[in-house]
């Protein structure tokens, strides 16, 4: 199989994760390929039903997309539900500030990961907004930045404190406000 040929079966977010690991092997030091590999992996893990994407394969992939050059490929990796804990605590420490960004979105990073991302650069704090592992202290902080679509993400969060919904349910933006009271409402409902 020849470069052309790896690259167009990648598109297949079908193809057996055997054949995407194989290829990967093969061409795991052409950045265009890793980037096809991680792109594979994103199309078939599902945000909502993550556990139907769940394979060994898939965690053994993503672990060594994590190390290779190519920023979308890291970037990918970082936002994968299915990747390791290690190494998404290694990517909050990537020189990218996109990769980190999206390090802080995944709710399986760990809040003491979450914790120190909350002291970079605004993009990445930013990320920590919809985050619904996210410490509560850091998520009332954010309620209160200037940044509206920051606080839109607060009030769609799951993990974000009654009390803060309440406050952002009087939000001047309408648009965050209604988001607050549709967490309420649900929030209400499951109770």
């Amino acid at each position: 199989m020849n470069k052309e040929q790896a690259l167009d079966a990648l598109e297949d977010r079908t193809l057996p994760l055997e054949e995407v690991k194989a290829i990967f092997k093969a061409f795991q030091d052409d950045m265009q390929v890793a980037g096809q590999v991680a792109m594979n992996l994103s199309l078939r893990t599902s945000v909502y039903e993550p556990e139907k994407s769940a394979h060994p394969l898939m965690t053994e992939l993503l672990v060594a997309l994590a190390e290779v050059e190519d920023m979308g490929s890291r970037w990918a990796v970082a936002k994968n539900p299915h990747t390791p804990v290690e190494v998404l605590t290694r990517l909050s420490k990537d020189e990218v500030n996109l990769v980190r960004a999206l390090v802080a979105t995944n709710p399986n990073t760990p809040p003491m990961v979450l914790q120190n991302l909350f002291g970079d650069e605004k993009i990445v704090r930013d990320g920590l907004s919809g985050n619904p592992s996210t410490p509560a202290k850091f998520l009332k902080i954010l309620a209160d930045d200037a940044d509206k679509m920051v606080r839109m993400r607060v009030s769609e969060n799951p993990g974000t404190p009654v009390e803060v919904l309440e406050k952002l349910a009087k939000d001047p933006d309408p648009n965050v406000a209604k988001a607050a009271e549709v967490n309420l409402a649900r929030r209400k409902e499951n109770a």
